[in-house]
């Protein structure tokens, strides 16, 4: 599901996995990393601080992932900033404004619905804001493919 404004990324996926689980593999920083594709390992997520590691994706290791850890409300949502699609080696992404990540869990039926907003792209430089757009909106597609597999493991 995508809203169509070139400022937010919308994606939801209903996950078959008791609440606990989805929240575990959500705000435990070495299990997001294993789905995520970023290395986290020895790190916890709290809100305030900053968690960074290596893009574990082929092709990506070179590049570190930084998140500025923004709400934490247990078992309801987790939310930090980040530069999107900041992935050239040679760029200054600090002066650069942030998007907000915010994953939202909901009771379903059949599972927990899991909720993923990105907003802010709007406030990103012109020159690279179409490209982090279109990155972006790509790979959260693969990432709630990703959490999904992740949760089905034993």
């Amino acid at each position: 599901m995508n809203s169509g404004s070139s400022d937010r990324i919308e994606r939801q996926i209903l996950l078959a996995a008791p609440r606990g689980k989805v929240w575990r593999a959500l705000i435990d920083a070495e299990s997001f990393g294993d789905w995520f594709g970023v290395n986290l390992k020895g790190q916890c997520f709290v809100a305030g601080e900053t968690a960074r590691g290596h893009i574990t994706y082929p092709g990506y290791e070179h590049l570190v992932c930084e998140m500025q850890i923004e709400r934490i409300e247990p078992e309801h949502l987790f939310a930090y900033r980040w530069h999107p699609y900041a992935v050239d080696p040679s760029a200054d992404y600090s002066r650069e404004p942030t998007t907000l990540v915010e994953f939202a869990l909901e009771e379903h039926a059949d599972g927990i619905l899991l909720r993923l907003v990105e907003s802010g792209f709007e406030r990103i430089p012109l020159a690279r804001r179409a490209e982090a757009f279109r990155m972006n909106s790509g790979g959260w597609d693969e990432q709630m493919q990703n959490i999904r597999n992740y949760l089905a493991r034993p």
